[in-house]
């Protein structure tokens, strides 16, 4: 039975997101606190509950994409993985390193993953592929801060 992706891909993808937000504490608890950011930086509470929903839709789009089976759902699991490892690579450039024009890179590579995600979705499930609108979104917001971070403090 294939329902049990509903399960396990939400919480994979918590579990990375978790994992990347432990190892990169310590530059954001001490480091990103005193960068100058784009007045349009949300408060430090959105971005929790925003990662969250956005994790919780990766895994229950992955797990729309499995359950519905076929040809193509291998080459969507390995782009979710791939942006999935993206997102987390990106969090330890960051946060942990302090490297902002490398994450600023990386994120644009994640930007390209995602897209490609959303298109191998669409190939399965296009319900799954429109729950990645919002992270591609997201991500797009994102590259926008972590470009203002660069820039304002080199």
């Amino acid at each position: 039975m294939k329902k049990w992706g509903f399960l396990v891909f939400p919480i994979l993808a918590l579990g990375v997101g978790a994992l990347a937000g432990v190892l990169s504490r310590k530059g954001l608890e001490t480091v990103y606190p005193l960068l100058q950011k784009s007045p349009l930086t949300p408060p430090g509470a959105v971005f929790p509950v925003v990662w969250t929903v956005l994790y919780l839709l990766m895994g229950i789009g992955l797990a729309l994409v499995v359950d519905k089976g076929g040809a193509n759902v291998s080459q969507a699991v390995v782009l979710w993985a791939l942006q999935l490892a993206l997102n987390f690579s990106w969090s330890l450039l960051f946060f942990a390193g302090g490297y902002y024009l490398a994450s600023l890179f990386c994120l644009a590579i994640l930007w390209v993953a995602i897209l490609a995600m959303i298109a191998a979705f669409a190939v399965v499930s296009r319900p799954a592929a429109w729950l990645q609108i919002p992270y591609l979104l997201w991500v797009t917001f994102a590259g926008y801060l972590n470009w203002a971070v660069w820039t304002l403090n080199r």
